[in-house]
């Protein structure tokens, strides 16, 4: 994208594809639709390669959830996304999670919506030191505050475990050499905002969904399945 000084050719689109988005207002996947026209650019290649050319397109889409309607700019190259600006967010329901820690875990998925992988493993990690406060759990360090942590809150161990790995993410992160990790990439982080949703639902969510659940039982002496 930073070849337009290069532009071969620009054309106008009197009607621009419809583009699969997450929307970055309401968080939904749709199919937006075009707003006004859009501009194709002829670019060259990556490498060059003679005679060869990349169409880029550019313009303005519209949220199709009626109560969202959001305007996105749109980047895209032979039909696939390249770019939405806003960046499109990954969904997460913050319902009875402390406020700090959303804080911590939005400004993580801000950073991975916008490619900042790097910044985004150490708020993952920073993330995992939020869950630790809240729940009073000590330490030197947060590899020990991970492990009483299992003192305060029941977890699948595999959740635990999740929590050492996602600590040593974020301390290759933030040193100039990864010690752990090869890279710190879309797949790496990507893995890291699954687990560390599943965290937060684990630790703060669950307790309340059965809590719903419950409340819709019938009145004491209704009757019982086996």
């Amino acid at each position: 994208m930073n070849a337009l000084s290069r532009v071969t050719n620009v054309n106008v689109l009197a009607q621009g594809p419809i583009l699969p988005i997450v929307c970055p207002a309401c968080r939904r996947e749709g199919n937006f639709g075009t707003l006004g026209q859009d501009v194709m650019f002829n670019l060259p290649t990556i490498p060059p390669r003679p005679n060869m050319v990349r169409q880029v397109g550019v313009g303005h889409r519209l949220c199709p959830n009626p109560q969202c309607a959001t305007h996105v700019f749109v980047i895209y190259e032979g039909g696939r996304m390249v770019r939405t600006f806003p960046a499109g967010r990954i969904d997460f329901d913050s319902a009875g999670v402390p406020e700090r820690v959303v804080k911590a875990f939005d400004e993580a998925l801000s950073c991975t919506a916008n490619e900042c992988y790097t910044a985004a493993a150490m708020l993952i990690r920073k993330t995992l030191e939020a869950v630790c406060d809240d729940l009073a759990a000590k330490g030197a360090d947060l590899k020990h505050r991970i492990l009483d942590l299992q003192s305060k809150v029941t977890l699948p161990k595999e959740l635990f475990e999740a929590m050492d790995h996602l600590r040593l993410l974020g301390n290759d992160a933030a040193h100039v050499e990864s010690r752990e990790y090869d890279t710190i990439g879309p797949e790496e982080v990507g893995a890291g905002i699954e687990l560390t949703k599943e965290i937060i639902k684990s630790t703060y969510q669950y307790k309340s969904l059965l809590g719903r659940l419950i409340a819709l039982k019938k009145p004491a002496g209704g009757s019982q399945s086996p």
